[in-house]
């Protein structure tokens, strides 16, 4: 089983950045997409976006097209969501990823966007 833990959520104003990370526990030798989902108050968890193995290939919901970016250091072992220009629409629990046979969540982190 993986492990994985966010970072960096909080609270800011509309317009502003956010970067969150996400720390991936794990053996050597696995490989497999990672991403980010979030769940707004009252709707269904969404994904937002999915990065490959290589890293090339990435999907982004379109709510999020061109404000977010994702990436991974498989090095490291993270992945990163980078937030910009955030709307208060994007106020959600973000959940990372690790997209195994069983798949992997974490525990998720609170962003809060006020308008």
């Amino acid at each position: 089983q993986v492990q994985l833990v966010e970072s960096g959520g909080g609270s800011v104003q509309a317009g502003e950045s956010l970067r969150l990370s996400c720390a991936v526990s794990d053996r050597p030798g696995r490989v497999y997409d990672l991403g980010w989902y979030r769940r707004a108050p009252g709707k269904e968890r969404e994904v937002v976006a999915i990065i490959s193995w290589t890293g090339d290939r990435i999907i982004y919901a379109d709510s999020v097209k061109g404000r977010f970016t994702v990436s991974r250091d498989n090095t490291k072992k993270t992945v990163t969501l980078q937030m910009n220009r955030l709307k208060a629409e994007d106020t959600a629990i973000y959940y990372c990823y690790a997209d195994t046979q069983q798949g992997d969540w974490g525990p998720g982190i609170q962003v809060t966007v006020s308008s």
